[in-house]
Formats: C-alpha cells, sequence, structure tokens
C-alpha cells in the first residue's frame, strides 16, 4: 500500500512540473529573426521559424486572425525572454477567429509556423514593415505570479 501511495504522488508532482508546451523544433530555421526576415524576405519565405514576445494587438479578420507582436529571445522552453532586448515586431496569422480578449495586450505567447509575406502598417506616423508568419501552433502562456513559483520546503521538528 505504501509503494502505491508513494508511487501516485510522485506521478502527481511529475505531472504538476511538465507545465511547458512541447514544439517540435525540427524543421525550425533558428537563425531566422523578424529583423533578419525583414531585411532579406526573399530568403525566408516558406521557412519555418519558432518567434514568441509579447502581444501589441489582436485583429479579427473575415475568416483569420492578425496578432501584433514585439519578438524577445526565447528561453529552453521557448517562452520569450522579456528582460532582453526586442528582436522586432511580427505578424501572426492564424485561421479563424481567436477571442481578443484572451489574447489580450501585454500577453506572451509563442508560435511556430511559415514564413509567409511582408505587410506593411504603421506605428504611430512611422511606416514599418512586419514579416507575417502563418501559424501552425500557437501558444498563449500563462502569466508569471508568486504561485508558479516552485518552492519546495523540507523541515524536520517540533513547532510550538
Amino acid at each position: 500500500m505504501y509503494i502505491r501511495i508513494t508511487s501516485l504522488a510522485l506521478t502527481a508532482f511529475l505531472a504538476g512540473c511538465a507545465s511547458s508546451p512541447n514544439f517540435d523544433t525540427t524543421l525550425v530555421d533558428r537563425s531566422l529573426t523578424p529583423s533578419s526576415v525583414t531585411a532579406e524576405p526573399a530568403i525566408s519565405l516558406g521557412k519555418t521559424a519558432i518567434w514568441g514576445g509579447t502581444i501589441l494587438d489582436t485583429r479579427n479578420l473575415k475568416d483569420s486572425t492578425q496578432i501584433e507582436v514585439l519578438a524577445y529571445p526565447l528561453n529552453a522552453s521557448q517562452r520569450p525572454l522579456q528582460e532582453s532586448k526586442p528582436l522586432g515586431r511580427f505578424i501572426i496569422l492564424q485561421k479563424g477567429y481567436i477571442e481578443p480578449a484572451t489574447y489580450a495586450q501585454g500577453r506572451q505567447l509563442t508560435v511556430i509556423g511559415t514564413i509567409n509575406k511582408q505587410q506593411v502598417g504603421k506605428i504611430g506616423k512611422s511606416q514599418y514593415t512586419y514579416p507575417v508568419i502563418r501559424a501552425e501552433k500557437l501558444h498563449l502562456w500563462e502569466p508569471y505570479s508568486d504561485k508558479s513559483k516552485t518552492s519546495f520546503h523540507f523541515g524536520i521538528g517540533i513547532g510550538l
């Protein structure tokens, strides 16, 4: 009975640790960044990239949703590192409708997809050329909180 309870507890503990999504990065060209794609668009078209960052805007179109993102480098779990220098902006093209309240400004996400085209837009009054990535897998990260930080305490003693 003791072994069963220990096994069950260990399984539950390990399942709780597995909170990162699984991205298949075998076809990803890691040299691609939003800035490099904007600089050399012809070389990048059709290649697979994995990018992430902070959502700036979400717009629903007739048959798809566009998400404007400020890109950051990714950590080993593919989560954006907001403490780092931004890598430029890009637009995610996701088929179908995405709820803008869920994919709200300030949330972090990671996308894996194909470099599709470039799109000209504006940031304030300045013109900006955005690389567009057609999403194959999109992951919206939960906000960091004190609860998400792992803390483990082990102690033996008597409390009074």
